[in-house]
């Protein structure tokens, strides 16, 4: 029975060879990530910054102009309006008002009042700033020990050298996800949270997968230099690797193209994460381990001059 193979059989690339252009690519792609991040930073949604969200069902399709125009003079701030999905939802955002609890329910109270009759109210939430700053602070906690268990994972499982290459390609993932937020302004939201923690897990997946190879190899092909052998285990993984890429990238793009507004920013946050963690386990993580002095020469394997070991 023939296996589907989207890459030859005896694929030869020779990535290892090309290491120092991508390296230039990913380090360019960071500091630009965090320059934009900390020039132009994040659009919070309303689960960080805070503020009143109202979800309503319109008889018919919405006029978002006349709904925008009825909610523009009531002097509650910024106010933002968005189909939702179907052209009779709309998704209301209304900014953080200055007072109480109660504040913020007289806001919600003069919007019922403006929008009037044949309006479905289907949500509304109301999230105040201590919490928002919560949500962040507990975001980037889940992101750092998502870093962490990875590390101490991989490390277990093959050598530091592969679990310290491993997270410095995750953390170019990360960073790089976040820097695309930042230039594009998409709202970034728990979702989004959500998206950065599976584009990670996602990424570790396909390193791992190379990183199993080499050390087969590692075994395998004791006098091999290093530099070959990491670009054969590439080379033998590459056609799993596209594969798993291709059919991941087909479902996130039919829910980006039909899930409509509520997991948009997750859809496409994963679109970009899926072809950069495939990126980033090709041409970071496995080049990478040819600077942490990986395998000496001769007979030797694995750090501190490890002597080779049959396959378990």
């Amino acid at each position: 029975m023939r296996h589907l193979r989207l890459v030859p059989e005896k694929t030869n690339l020779q990535f290892i060879r090309h290491r120092n252009v991508a390296f230039t690519f990913s380090a360019v792609l960071v500091v630009a990530s965090i320059v934009l991040l900390l020039v132009q930073g994040l659009n919070f949604g309303i689960d960080f910054r805070g503020g009143t969200l109202i979800e309503i069902k319109t008889e018919g399709p919405a006029d978002i102009n006349d709904l925008r125009s009825r909610l523009s003079g009531l002097g509650l701030g910024e106010v933002t309006l968005q189909e939702f999905g179907a052209p009779d939802d709309v998704m209301i955002r209304i900014q953080q008002q200055e007072g109480d609890e109660s504040a913020q329910m007289a806001a919600i109270e003069r919007v019922k009042e403006a929008l009037g009759p044949g309006i479905e109210y289907r949500r509304v939430e109301y999230v105040g700033p201590k919490v928002g700053a919560e949500l962040i602070r507990s975001g980037i906690v889940a992101v750092v020990l998502a870093l962490g268990a990875i590390l101490v994972y991989i490390w277990f499982r093959f050598e530091w050298q592969f679990g310290v290459c491993a997270v410095v390609a995750l953390a170019h993932d990360v960073i790089a996800t976040i820097g695309m937020f930042a230039l594009t302004q998409i709202e970034f939201n728990l979702s989004t949270v959500a998206a950065i923690l599976t584009i990670a897990g996602y990424s570790i997946n396909d390193t791992v997968v190379i990183f199993d190879r080499v050390r087969e190899n590692l075994r395998r092909y004791k006098s091999l230099p290093i530099a070959e052998l990491l670009n054969r285990s590439i080379n033998e993984t590459l056609s799993r690797t596209t594969i798993t890429s291709v059919t991941t990238l087909l479902a996130l793009v039919a829910l980006y193209v039909f899930g409509g507004e509520v997991i948009r920013g997750f859809s496409f946050a994963m679109i970009f994460g899926v072809l950069l963690g495939t990126f980033s386990s090709i041409w970071v993580a496995a080049p990478l381990l040819l600077r942490t002095g990986l395998r000496s020469t001769g007979t030797e394997a694995g750090a501190g001059g490890k002597t080779e070991q049959a396959l378990p």
